[in-house]
């Protein structure tokens, strides 16, 4: 409570200095308060002072326990020259400075997430605009548009967030639509949704026709989109480059002069272990949640089912028949082994419709693995060589869980892109049976018998589910439940909101087949643009691996085999066959089993914005390490 009244008086005494920051706090939607957050933001600071405090206390504690001068002069030293020392200077330093840039982070983060904001709703506002044209062509009042796109946050993501605040203004402060669309506009990120709803009151209050209005803003802001995500994959492609640049060359630089000048010893294995098990995987993640940040995604459907208990008879008394508890009892056993018998009739369509059902299997194998492997090692004195014994097996336990996982998952993204690839054509298709006069019931049995690949047996379902007494409705949302991504999700929505409202909907569905194909689009281009820097992080991590092989086969073999006899006692040479070479043979191939895990996740994740697609790159690399360390080495 202290550091809260604190914080209250910081504000209070210069509360144009927080004007800024707090207008970004209101745009990033983080629901927390000023206050509150200045104060989290100086807890979050005081806490990582002193973790890399007490971080740097450590590593400078181990770097100079090798210099027996230290501690032999230890004793004879003033206070004056203790509290001078380098392991008092050097943690206070990083206290004070990681204090300071955390503080400076936490500030910025509003801004950056408000910028983030911004990005996603201008990528999605031609969703959005669309479904709002859907419901207005139908003659719904924009009042209820709003409400409706609110409830469907799930699917419009960002977007749909904004809108609730202007339900939120006129649910529970009594604003008009008017005053609670003009209170959006001064807090959106965005300055396209701010543009757009600036046209749109004026449409309303000059009288104007929203169809047409909303109709003409989805192809302008379709267009638009295009644009929004070629700046995004610039920005995207520096960030690669950086990555490539610091996390790649920048090791390989460093083990090369480690390794090449000599610097062998106590020291330099320190220095080494610190790059390879600290700085290599912390940089790593942070640049994983820095383009998780920046990165524009789909949102992730899901789906809510409402249990509603009726309560119409409750007076009436209910009698159990013992005859009957049996039959309910079997109808429960036969539901319990449906999934199990459904199982080993097609194991195979099992894990390909969930690659997250590969887990339930591998990982139990891998941990057996793991402690099969631990049982039968026998104890090893040396502690390097009880290290390589197993670290290999725990390489191996890791592949048996995502190699099939990364199968699966790719052969599920392959088979959902190739039924959004054909939604478009579907959607135009249906919109010109539509535009003649035909139902939507009777355009889907026109489309049973055309040729649309992969959808060809969705929309047969589609069609058993109408002539088993579904309406048009349920069975598309019953498509969109088994496929489940989002793209699909915002079709089936967009059209079964206007199906609801009015039966000819051919213009709604064009559009709706004008979106998807822009949401094709704008996919393939990511995919085709970020591709050459998926490969540019293969081909940095085959250049590590190639040149950590050079050393691990032609210098270090070398370098054990000199002697000692007539090296100097001080100097770059002084540590020569001081410290095991297989010691440096282990930290080399630890780092390129880090690199190759990292930079498979960080491939993945900028090629199709997806960690799970990055665990295949990660495959890869990892048995290309497996491979040279165990086999060709």
């Amino acid at each position: 409570m202290k550091v809260h009244s604190f914080i209250r008086r910081w504000v209070i005494r210069d509360p144009v200095r927080f004007q800024k920051f707090e207008a970004d706090l209101i745009s990033a939607r983080l629901g927390i308060t000023l206050e509150r957050y200045l104060s989290r933001a100086l807890i979050f600071s005081l806490c990582a002072g002193i973790l890399f405090a007490l971080l740097g206390y450590g590593i400078l504690g181990v770097l100079l326990s090798g210099s027996a001068t230290a501690s032999q002069a230890q004793t004879g030293r003033s206070l004056l020259e203790s509290v001078l020392s380098p392991q008092i200077l050097v943690p206070l330093f990083l206290f004070l400075l990681m204090c300071q840039l955390t503080y400076i982070a936490a500030l910025k983060y509003p801004g950056l997430q408000k910028k983030n904001r911004a990005n996603r709703i201008n990528l999605t506002l031609h969703n959005a605009v669309a479904y709002m044209y859907a419901m207005r062509k139908g003659g719904a009042q924009l009042m209820v548009i709003f409400r409706s796109l609110s409830e469907n946050s799930h699917i419009y993501g960002e977007i749909a967030v904004e809108f609730r605040q202007i339900v939120r203004d006129a649910d529970f402060f009594g604003n008009d639509v008017i005053h609670a669309v003009r209170h959006l506009m001064e807090t959106t990120p965005s300055e396209k949704l701010k543009q757009f709803l600036e046209d749109m009151v004026s449409i309303i209050e000059s009288g104007g026709d929203l169809a047409q209005f909303f109709a003409g803003r989805v192809r302008l802001y379709q267009e638009e989109a295009r644009f929004e995500q070629k700046q995004f994959l610039n920005f995207l492609s520096l960030v690669a480059e950086g990555y490539v640049a610091l996390f790649v060359a920048g090791p390989l630089f460093l083990i090369i002069i480690m390794v090449v000048m000599g610097m062998i010893g106590s020291g330099v294995i320190s220095q080494m272990t610190l790059i390879t098990y600290i700085l290599l995987p912390i940089g790593s993640i942070a640049f994983i949640v820095l383009i998780d940040m920046i990165s524009i995604k789909t949102e992730r459907v899901q789906h809510y089912t409402q249990v509603k208990l009726l309560q119409e008879y409750a007076e009436v008394p209910i009698v159990s028949k013992k005859d009957e508890k049996e039959f309910f009892e079997t109808l429960v056993r036969y539901d319990r082994l449906r999934s199990l018998r459904e199982f080993f009739r097609h194991p195979f369509l099992w894990f390909s419709t969930n690659f997250n059902r590969t887990l339930y299997i591998t990982i139990p194998v891998a941990v057996l693995y793991l402690a099969g492997i631990f049982l039968i090692t026998p104890p090893v004195p040396d502690p390097e060589a009880h290290i390589a014994l197993i670290d290999s097996h725990i390489v191996i336990a890791v592949l048996i869980v995502t190699i099939p996982y990364g199968v699966f998952f790719e052969i599920w993204k392959r088979h959902v892109a190739g039924i959004e690839a054909l939604i478009p054509d579907f959607l135009d298709r249906m919109a010109g049976i539509n535009k003649v006069g035909l139902t939507i019931a009777q355009a889907i049995s026109i489309m049973v018998h055309t040729n649309l690949g992969l959808l060809t047996y969705e929309i047969r379902r589609i069609k058993r589910d109408m002539d088993w007494g579904a309406n048009f409705s349920d069975a598309l949302m019953r498509f969109e439940q088994r496929v489940s991504t989002p793209n699909i999700a915002r079709s089936v929505t967009l059209i079964t909101k206007a199906s609801e409202m009015s039966g000819s909907i051919g213009e709604v569905l064009a559009i709706a087949a004008n979106d998807a194909k822009m949401s094709d689009t704008l996919k393939r281009e990511r995919s085709s643009e970020m591709f050459i820097y998926s490969a540019i992080v293969y081909l940095a991590f085959f250049v590590f691996l190639f040149v950590v092989a050079v050393l691990s086969t032609q210098f270090l073999p070398v370098l054990a085999s000199i002697g000692t006899e007539g090296m100097p006692s001080e100097g770059a040479f002084a540590g020569i066959n001081s410290v095991s070479i297989q010691t440096f043979h282990r930290i080399m191939y630890h780092a390129c089993l880090v690199q190759a895990f990292f930079s498979g996740l960080i491939a993945g994740q900028m090629g199709e914005s997806s960690l799970g697609a990055g665990l295949k790159h990660a495959t890869v690399m990892l048995i290309a390490s497996l491979i040279l360390f165990n086999i060709i080495i």
